[in-house]
């Protein structure tokens, strides 16, 4: 463990384990690292479109930019709403095929109320 002023070491901290067993989500424990390597991906993705939504503001308002002027961004108000909303689409778009999913389990259940009154009928 490094002193409580040193860095970061990010490289040290990925590699840490939660305690206890990992959840199994699918039959298949292959299918469980797949989708948690994808959402892992998709992480990295929506802080890397933040990144450089942060170099695209800066670009725009300054001209030039630095190492330092991108570390010490703080989006403002309206700036950090147009991010959530498009983070919010970004995450719509990757979970839309489980949503599909959910979607043709619902529509394939017919209401309970149906079900009730055929069987009550035969």
């Amino acid at each position: 463990m490094s002193a409580p002023d040193a860095p970061l070491d990010w490289v040290e901290l990925s590699g840490r384990r939660a305690k206890g067993r990992r959840p199994d989500y699918f039959d298949n424990p292959a299918l469980d690292r797949l989708y948690s390597t994808v959402f892992a991906l998709a992480a990295e993705v929506s802080a890397l479109r933040e990144r450089q939504d942060t170099i695209e503001r800066l670009l725009d308002a300054k001209g030039t930019l630095s190492r330092a002027d991108i570390e010490a961004y703080e989006p403002d108000r309206a700036a950090g709403e147009e991010r959530g909303l498009a983070t919010r689409a970004y995450v719509a778009r990757i979970m839309r095929g489980f949503q599909q999913e959910v979607e043709a389990l619902e529509a394939s259940d017919p209401p309970i109320m149906d079900v009730v009154e055929r069987l009550s009928r035969e």
